[in-house]
């Protein structure tokens, strides 16, 4: 299974905790807002200078946002990678007064856009408010998801528009040292504080960080960059060599050091993680947990509520494989998952991305034409990344699209036809460029919602599997495996960090589902230990579209379509559970 996404941390983590403004800044919006005509503009003016605000804090942020920045309003902005702040009195007072603020707009008199906007960033400040206290408690750090496993693949990915674009990109390389040095002193923090991570995960970020480093000149942020100043028309030859040498002297004395730096910092506070279990064995850890899902799933259920809905989803996971296994006379205990997955005439992943958007057309609205191209993770980095990957286009240049997979983690057949689906049509890039020819307003690309993203991107993925050219049976069998494998991770999720779980008990627990093998379970356990809620980002969300599509078969009985029911959920865009179902025609 996909133990991450690369669109959900680049939606969660490119983006941090929103910027502390000046107290002038704010009063400056309130100034203004009161002089402007109508309530629309008004509100209007206040999300468009607060998405400036925020997509400056960081040149990684600004960059992948907005590929021409000066078309709106931002014509120069600082080079910086932002820095990791423990002020949790100064955030509070930003979001405070953020709320402060939206309380002087009337909704019911903005437009059916601009009031789902307000919900959506009524909903963030408050959410964000109630993990104001927690900000220590946030690990940027950690196998797979961490940063220093995302931030070289954005750096690889860093495209040259214009010399000034690469100019930009070599100036960022020099504020690493400094950047990481913030992220240092953040980890140090949470060590005074006893909330440092656990040995195993410290040992492997560690391990991550000097394997990076050893990679000397066969780096791929050496090959890359090359890669892409060649593709500069505007650039002589004698110019292309001369950036070449100055990125080759940046890799070398900014970022190798600054990995260099992190790994000994770590290595020092190694030893200082006494929990060595899920969050709930930090001081209100279970609190914090509570936080994490309501902000990651955006669901509105309690962990208990959350808990019997997965057990009851497993359930009906299971009576389906029994009937498909009834029908066709076969005993369910003598039955493996594996498939008889028949290859399409040509395995291309662009080839498997069209079967896949040409049989996807009857129930999901035609999304605008893009250009597609599918790269694969460098062999030096295949033990630490994502089986695949969406890089998130700039909402500018929506139509320029990149899906990694990685050949280390042995995706061939039906998997890689699935996971083409999580990631392409219907996935990520189908989603993320519909809800883009839609036009939202700029603020809707800085708010996203795990739980609908990811939720989105499983959700398809569970449809693909009667697309594939395999027997309705086998799709059936594979799906309800695949959702009661994510079913497993998800409760493990909430008995590591919510009951306390440690890896006997989370042994036991998989070993009544059958998986008995140490290794495989100490792997897991690693793996949830080191990202708390990231397995139900994929899983709750999933279920609360099945929740939405009870409902809205329900409101609609003989007329419903899928057609429709995707259409609603894809023209309102990324949004807290409870916003959908409030926008759409229930």
């Amino acid at each position: 299974m996909k133990k991450s996404s690369f669109y959900s941390f680049f939606q969660r983590k490119k983006i941090p905790a929103l910027a502390v403004f000046l107290l002038g800044i704010f009063l400056l919006f309130a100034i203004l807002f009161c002089f402007l005509p109508s309530s629309n503009k008004k509100f209007e003016h206040f999300t468009s200078e607060l998405f400036k605000q925020e997509t400056v804090s960081s040149t990684l942020n600004l960059h992948y946002t907005l590929e021409n920045p000066e078309k709106f309003g931002i014509p120069n902005a600082p080079v910086t990678f932002g820095s990791f702040s423990t002020d949790s009195t100064a955030y509070r007072a930003a979001l405070e007064n953020y709320l402060s603020f939206l309380e002087t707009v009337e909704p019911d008199r903005l437009s059916r856009e601009n009031q789902i906007t307000y919900d959506i960033l009524n909903s963030y400040f408050h959410t964000a408010l109630d993990g104001a206290d927690f900000l220590l408690y946030e690990e940027p750090l950690g196998p797979v998801t961490g940063l220093q496993s995302q931030l070289p693949v954005l750096l690889s990915e860093y495209q040259f528009h214009s010399k000034e674009d690469v100019e930009t990109y070599l100036k960022l390389l020099t504020k690493l040292p400094e950047y990481y040095q913030s992220l240092s002193d953040f980890e140090k923090t949470k060590s005074e504080q006893g909330l440092f991570m656990s040995p195993d995960t410290a040992s492997a970020v560690i391990e991550e960080c000097l394997s990076f480093v050893s990679m000397g000149e066969e780096n791929y942020l050496f090959s890359t960059f090359e890669e892409r100043i060649n593709e500069l028309e505007d650039l002589s030859q004698k110019e292309k060599e001369n950036y070449i040498e100055q990125n080759s002297q940046c890799v070398k004395t900014c970022v190798f050091p600054s990995y260099d730096s992190l790994s000994k910092t770590l290595e020092t506070l190694k030893n200082t993680g006494v929990n060595k279990q899920g969050v709930c064995g930090y001081p209100d850890g279970k609190s914090y947990y509570e936080y994490v899902l309501k902000r990651d799933t955006g669901t509105s259920r309690s962990v208990e509520e959350l808990k019997f809905l997965t057990q009851k989803q497993m359930v009906d996971d299971l009576n389906s494989m029994k009937t498909a296994l009834t029908d066709n006379n076969t005993d369910i205990q003598n039955t493996n998952t594996s498939s008889s997955y028949t290859p399409l005439a040509n395995t291309e992943p662009l080839n498997i991305l069209n079967d896949l958007k040409t049989k996807s057309t009857s129930s999901f609205p035609d999304g605008p034409s893009v250009d597609i191209e599918v790269k694969y993770v460098p062999k030096t980095m295949e033990e630490y990344l994502s089986p695949a990957f969406y890089m998130v286009p700039a909402i500018d240049s929506s139509s320029k699209n990149t899906i990694y997979i990685n050949r280390g983690q042995t995706i061939e057949g039906l998997e890689l036809y699935t996971t083409l689906a999580h990631e392409g049509y219907p996935g990520h890039l189908y989603q993320t460029t519909y809800f883009v020819s839609t036009n939202p307003a700029p603020i809707r690309s800085l708010f996203s919602c795990g739980g609908y993203t990811e939720g989105w991107a499983t959700y398809t993925e569970m449809i693909s599997y009667y697309y594939a050219p395999i027997s309705k049976q086998e799709a059936t069998l594979m799906q309800k495996n695949k959702s009661l494998t994510l079913g497993l991770y998800a409760l493990a999720d909430i008995g590591i960090h919510y009951e306390g779980w440690d890896l006997g008990k989370t042994n036991a627990f998989f070993g009544s589902f059958g998986i008995a093998d140490a290794a495989t379970v100490q792997e897991i356990y690693d793996l949830i230990v080191s990202d708390p809620g990231n397995y139900l980002k994929y899983y709750i969300g999933y279920l609360e579209f099945l929740e939405l599509k009870k409902d809205f078969i329900s409101s609609r009985q003989d007329t419903f379509t899928n057609l429709d029911f995707h259409r609603q959920i894809l023209d309102i865009g990324p949004a807290p559970f409870a916003i959908l179902r409030k926008y759409m025609d229930l």
